[in-house]
């Protein structure tokens, strides 16, 4: 596909639900591709440079340290990371900075269901979180589809239409967390 006629796919599945600390954003998409191939993706380094909001220091699928550098046009910003699980091709789990992400993949069909939960310490978190990882998992699913788009990270974000996924998200989560 061409970067220029990129454009984000339809919601993902989202709830924001108490945990620990804080709050867990459960972010839930179907991908076409089976769980190995989906594993492969979350977990090596040259995979993750083409989608992901950050490069990895490493291979993601063994437990240990890692450095995740968050990337934002031409500059890096490294942070430690810790593998803490790493059980192919179902669970990875890792802390980044502060936070943790649990990626649970799950054969559906011919495909995987892919649920992502990242924790996160406050509720108005959660809908920014789910734009951006909207984005990179668009990205990533163009990758393992085999048409390439290049990762949209950082700022670059927002010419694609990450304000307006935020502000979908932040409707979707809000009418969640309403009663019933």
């Amino acid at each position: 596909m061409d970067r220029d006629h990129f454009r984000p796919g339809p919601l993902a599945d989202v709830a924001r639900v108490p945990a620990d600390d804080g709050w867990d954003l459960v972010f839930v998409r179907d991908l076409r591709h089976p769980p190995e191939k989906v594993w492969a993706a979350l977990t090596e380094p040259d995979q993750l440079a083409q989608w992901a909001p950050f490069l990895a220091s490493r291979d993601l699928g063994t437990p240990g340290a890692a450095t995740l550098s968050t990337v934002n046009g031409n500059e890096t910003f490294p942070e430690a990371a810790t593998v803490l699980r790493a059980e192919r091709p179902t669970l990875l789990e890792y802390t980044w900075d502060d936070g943790l992400l649990r990626w649970e993949l799950t054969p559906a069909g011919a495909g995987t269901r892919l649920t992502l939960r990242h924790a996160v310490d406050k509720p108005e978190l959660a809908p920014i979180m789910a734009a951006g990882w909207h984005l990179c998992l668009d990205v990533a699913g163009h990758l393992l589809d085999g048409d390439p788009v290049g990762p949209i990270r950082g700022a670059e974000a927002k010419n694609f239409g990450w304000e307006e996924l935020r502000a979908a998200y932040a409707e979707r989560l809000d009418d969640d967390a309403s009663p019933r």
